[in-house]
């Protein structure tokens, strides 16, 4: 299999604990770029998100933020694709929702993902690492307002319920237009319908005459398992999410062991002076070892 491009979660995928990019990491990444492979992040952060980021990982072209709703290239701002959530969606969602679970709270997240209309109350359950904003700045909104525009990213949240099953009660509403999905962060994320990480890699692929066989993808939570699935190869971290390692091709080893890396690693035969692991918990069906042979070349290098 020749892979022409790298999809990589961020979150507990490509970040170590304190989310940042190992040393390690970036030089996996930089040979990969090296071998004519294209690095593209798909994270459920928004652009104002990634950008912290942004330079440790070498990420200056295309990226998809917001679970696949935006396509945007880092260099040029150009907006490649905007999918946005209609207004009748998210008023019947929420207040559907509030007639069960009267303490939900809403943001919507708009004009690619640098608007953050928060509803009053939502600051108060928020810290930085939730949004990579300040709550200070969150100016409160009432939930009319919140739902009176369409949204990037539609943000639920309640005090009490954690996510899996806050995603069950929505689907449960019995309601269409929509997407549910969290990315192990203290909310659950509400998209337009049909709207996944896979979707938009899905498009910017084709805008790169990119096939999806050509693609290997990382991920870790339930927000990523579209996308590896989608993918020719898609790896999952040891720690992923059940419905995420049920689909992946490969396991490798958690963020804190640069499991990203040890696969670009034996994709590019990259030098290294660290012991690739050859043992992962076994999961049948897919590959359990972290040293797949592979042979850097251009453009993309081949993953067998």
């Amino acid at each position: 299999m020749t892979i022409r491009l790298i999809a990589t979660d961020l979150d507990g995928t490509l970040l170590d604990p304190q989310q940042q990019v190992t040393a390690r990491t970036r030089t996996a990444l930089d040979a990969a770029r090296a071998a004519g492979i294209e690095v593209v992040p798909v994270t459920a952060r928004q652009p104002v998100g990634l950008r912290l980021i942004a330079e440790q990982a070498g990420f200056d072209g295309w990226a998809l933020c917001g679970n696949g709703a935006l396509g945007v290239h880092l260099g040029t701002g150009e907006h490649l694709f905007e999918a946005q959530l209609s207004v009748p969606a998210q008023r019947k969602l929420a207040e559907a929702l509030l007639q069960r679970l009267p303490e939900a709270v809403f943001v919507s997240v708009r004009e690619g993902g640098e608007t953050f209309v928060a509803q009053e109350g939502y600051a108060d359950l928020a810290d930085f690492n939730d949004h990579k904003r300040d709550p200070d700045s969150m100016v409160a909104h009432t939930v009319d307002q919140v739902l009176d525009q369409p949204s990037l990213k539609f943000i639920v949240r309640h005090p009490d319920t954690d996510n899996d099953e806050l995603v069950a009660t929505i689907r449960g509403l019995g309601l269409s237009g929509f997407e549910v999905t969290h990315s192990g962060a203290p909310f659950v994320e509400v998209l337009a319908e049909g709207v996944t990480k896979a979707w938009g890699l899905a498009r910017l692929c084709t805008h790169l005459g990119v096939a999806p066989d050509e693609v290997l993808a990382f991920g870790d939570a339930p927000n990523d398992a579209e996308m590896l699935a989608w993918a020719g190869h898609g790896v999952a971290m040891a720690d992923a999410a059940p419905e995420t390692l049920a689909v992946a091709d490969q396991v490798t080893g958690t963020n804190i062991d640069d499991g990203v890396a040890d696969v670009i690693e034996a994709l590019t035969r990259a030098p290294t002076t660290h012991p690739a692991r050859t043992t992962q918990t076994d999961h049948p069906g897919r590959t359990t070892q972290t040293d797949q042979p592979g042979v850097g070349q251009r453009p993309g290098a081949r993953l067998r």
